[in-house]
């Protein structure tokens, strides 16, 4: 059957982050994807000059009304990335609401991390002021986080020193309302050694009976020295995707993500440094992710990061 994904995110005409990360992956894997860009930009703004235009609120509006006044408004999931604006983000709420009044099983992943594998990981994308209405308003009607610890941390209000500190951090985001979490990036020591990060996920299921399990899961995912943009936006399609076909397997589903984020990685930052040179740092168009390249690593990966089960 098809299956069909309502992404609100940044677009930009060059290079890859928000929609042009997250489209391109999940139409590969056999998704439709219809786009709302929530920004235009020439180019992602880590360079050094960038110029675009910012979509409002009420311009949101306008695009969902067209939608629905044509009845093509039925979506499986809705995933929505990165956004500075409190009344863009209320917005969005107000459209999922509406959608899973009309589709009761649709899912909703809200992705934050804009810091996946690098390391630098706590680079804070998000205004504060927002962070309540994440907490109050976004949170509570999403069924899908990928937080990285620090966002964890300030959405629950506890501090993550051990694992089983991130695993009762789970379960709060679990009790405010998403039955899966992922912890994109953590401060935890590597069991594998410091050139190493650590992931952890979280899914519940409910029992026919009406019981509730929950699948917990730890990764260790190699460390990258060089700072990407678009990886959060990748990680979020993939792991929607992969959560689909392995819907009450958190382990799969997670091997895979991890796994065609390593791929896709690695692909860029070796294309990155021939192009820079011997010694040199490569600049932000050099380390633009190599999307179209990796197409076969996106459909079937192979399988390089492995994630344990834990307790």
């Amino acid at each position: 059957m098809e299956c069909r994904v309502l992404s609100i995110q940044s677009h930009v005409v060059r290079g890859y982050v928000g929609n042009k990360s997250a489209s391109f992956p999940l139409q590969v894997l056999g998704f439709e994807v219809d786009s709302i860009n929530s920004v235009q930009f020439s180019n992602h703004t880590g360079y050094s000059h960038w110029k675009g235009q910012v979509l409002t609120a009420d311009e949101l509006h306008v695009l969902y009304e067209g939608i629905k006044l044509n009845n093509v408004h039925h979506y499986d999931y809705v995933l929505t990335g990165y956004t500075r604006d409190t009344s863009f983000l209320e917005m969005v709420v107000d459209i999922v609401q509406e959608l899973k009044r009309a589709n009761p099983n649709l899912v909703y992943g809200k992705y934050s991390s804009h810091s996946y594998m690098t390391l630098h990981n706590y680079i804070y994308y998000v205004p504060q002021n927002l962070y309540p209405v994440y907490k109050n308003k976004v949170v509570p009607v999403a069924d899908i986080i990928t937080p990285n610890q620090f966002e964890a941390e300030l959405l629950t209000g506890k501090n993550i020193s051990t694992e089983k500190d991130a695993v009762e951090v789970m379960d709060l985001l679990h009790a405010m309302g998403p039955d899966t979490v992922v912890i994109t990036s953590s401060d935890l020591p590597s069991r594998l050694g410091d050139r190493f990060l650590v992931s952890l996920g979280s899914q519940r299921h409910v029992r026919p009976d009406g019981s509730r399990t929950t699948q917990r899961v730890r990764i260790e995912v190699p460390k990258v020295d060089a700072v990407f943009v678009g990886t959060g936006d990748l990680f979020a399609a993939m792991l929607l995707a992969w959560t689909h076909h392995y819907p009450n397997d958190l382990k799969t589903a997670c091997e895979k993500t991890f796994s065609v984020m390593h791929h896709v990685i690695q692909r860029t930052i070796s294309y990155a440094h021939e192009l820079a040179g011997p010694g040199r740092r490569p600049s932000p168009p050099q380390l633009e992710l190599r999307m179209i390249q990796s197409k076969a690593d996106i459909e079937d990966p192979a399988i390089v990061t492995e994630a344990t089960v834990i307790s």
